[in-house]
């Protein structure tokens, strides 16, 4: 086999993967080890995702060999990945949402007793998992009910039920709080040192690079350009290998006067999630034009459902919303834009894109019937669609195979840039962002942010949700904290420390003012 060292367990040899005008991987050669944490890190469209989805057998090499456990992989397939005893989380879930949590993680490997389906050893399986892993989930719960971190939380446990011992994680830490990446990492370093088992993470976030790898790869436009010992760099050096500059996040003036005009206004809002429960409970909060209002909570709090009422993607069971003043109750969520809101959702995958449709759709979606882009509002105008998306895969700087690529090609971080290239587009004095820059590279997460305050600059009023305590504090103007549905305190970033903002988080105030 390949590789310099006897606990070399993957080895990629000269490794290129060609895709219609893209050149995804070019010559990677790499050697990864038995029982380590290994990082890949990139900008989105390094090459990072494709070179993992080559070791799962989602794709076959356009050239050069892959070898595992000693073995040149001549069969490129999942099954065969399985197999090998490779696993892999990948950053859209694979899971049926009209399933349990414990169907979804025993799928394809049932208990059965004589030719019926084991309901309740299926049941035992996962509790013993729970147990073992530390990752809790309810194994009746059906996955369509239950949140984005939850449903992660089952990918990983599926694939340690699949007995991996190369467990690839693909943003693994995209979806879940602060105290959930605590728990993931926990896990990770105890099946690494009892299990020796090998840990691929590809991820964006340095800081947890820093914190669980032991070695870091670096990729940029295809290459692997350099192996580093993770104890020898600092996340300076690898976002400057990253991008081939030095990259700094740069500092966000926030001028205090902004005008006090209320654009967003929720009274008393009363709202139930996909089981029946309720999700928000009697929540009121304002938003004024040129202000950022940051959302902190544990992901699955009732911050997905307000965000989809405000929208109109969900009913309301009681209270009002006001966008610019006017009611919005019986609007459509089209009627509801139409007052002046744009919408960044949380899932770029199944609500921001249209993954079978070309890059110029998605950008141009809810502006096609304009005279611009259209005769009477019917005949489309396919010149003038295509130099308006060009102009925004340029701005925006959206990566892979051009504007009439289809969206649903794209790594997670591109899909997440067209979605904020058509939303930022709109001259809207109000927008509506759920976790906008969850997968992006270090240096698109500083552009998006740079995009954020020009518009909080320009009067616009923002209430932003995110599951990352960092970007809430850099960018947010004022921030409340919501626990069950309800808030539990408001602050201004300087006036309490990350440490402590956790007490409001679960639970521990009520609409305390700091």
């Amino acid at each position: 086999m390949p590789g310099s060292e006897e606990n070399t367990i993957v080895s990629f040899r000269h490794v290129s993967m060609q895709f219609p005008g893209v050149l995804a991987n070019d010559d990677v050669s790499l050697d990864i080890r038995r029982g380590e944490v290994f990082a890949l890190v990139g900008e989105n469209g390094a090459g990072k995702s494709t070179l993992m989805n080559i070791l799962y057998g989602m794709n076959a090499p356009t050239s050069g060999e892959v070898w595992v456990k000693g073995r040149r992989v001549e069969s490129f397939s999942p099954r065969d990945a399985i197999d090998r005893g490779i696993g892999m989380v990948h950053q859209h879930f694979k899971l049926v949402p009209s399933f349990t949590v414990a169907q979804n993680i025993v799928l394809n490997c049932e208990p059965r007793r004589g030719i019926f389906y084991d309901f309740a050893a299926a049941r035992k399986t996962v509790e013993k998992l729970v147990d073992e892993y530390g990752l809790q989930v309810n194994p009746g719960d059906r996955v369509e009910d239950i949140s984005v971190g939850l449903q992660q939380r089952v990918e990983i446990l599926k694939t340690f039920h699949r007995g991996a011992d190369v467990l690839i994680l693909d943003e693994p830490t995209a979806v879940l709080t602060p105290k959930e990446t605590d728990e993931l990492f926990s896990v990770i370093r105890s099946i690494v040192r009892e299990k020796q088992m090998t840990v691929i993470i590809i991820t964006h976030k340095l800081y947890e690079v820093m914190a669980i790898s032991d070695r870091v790869g670096v990729m940029r436009q295809g290459r692997l350009v350099a192996v580093k010992e993770t104890k020898e760099v600092d996340e300076r050096i690898l976002a400057s290998l990253m991008v081939g500059k030095e990259v700094l996040l740069s500092a966000l003036p926030h001028p205090d006067d902004h005008d006090d005009t209320v654009a967003v206004e929720v009274r008393d809002l009363t709202v139930k999630d996909n089981r029946g429960l309720l999700a928000v409970r009697g929540l009121s909060l304002k938003v004024e034009r040129g202000e950022i209002l940051g959302i902190v909570g544990i992901e699955g709090n009732g911050q997905s459902e307000l965000i989809e009422a405000i929208t109109g993607l969900r009913p309301i069971e009681s209270g009002q919303i006001f966008i610019q003043g006017k009611d919005t109750r019986g609007l459509t969520p089209g009627k509801i834009r139409a007052l002046g809101l744009a919408h960044v959702p949380e899932d770029r995958l199944s609500t921001g894109v249209s993954a079978k449709a070309d890059i110029t759709d998605n950008v141009v979606v809810g502006k096609e019937k304009t005279p611009e882009f259209s005769v009477a509002g019917i005949h489309m105008k396919r010149g003038a669609m295509k130099r308006y998306a060009q102009k925004l895969y340029e701005q925006f700087d959206i990566r892979g195979a051009g504007i009439d690529a289809q969206a649903g090609e794209l790594s997670g971080g591109n899909m997440q840039k067209v979605v904020v290239a058509r939303e930022f587009s709109y001259d809207t004095p109000v927008l509506i962002i759920s976790q906008p820059t969850r997968g992006v590279d270090i240096g698109a997460m500083d552009f998006i942010h740079q995009q954020i305050m020009q518009k909080r600059n320009r009067s616009c009023a923002i209430l932003l949700v995110s599951a990352d305590l960092d970007e809430l504090y850099r960018l947010s103007d004022r921030l409340v904290t919501i626990y069950e549905g309800r808030l539990t305190g408001e602050f201004t970033p300087g006036s309490i420390p990350k440490t402590e903002i956790s007490y409001y988080m679960t639970g521990g105030g009520r609409e305390e003012k700091k």
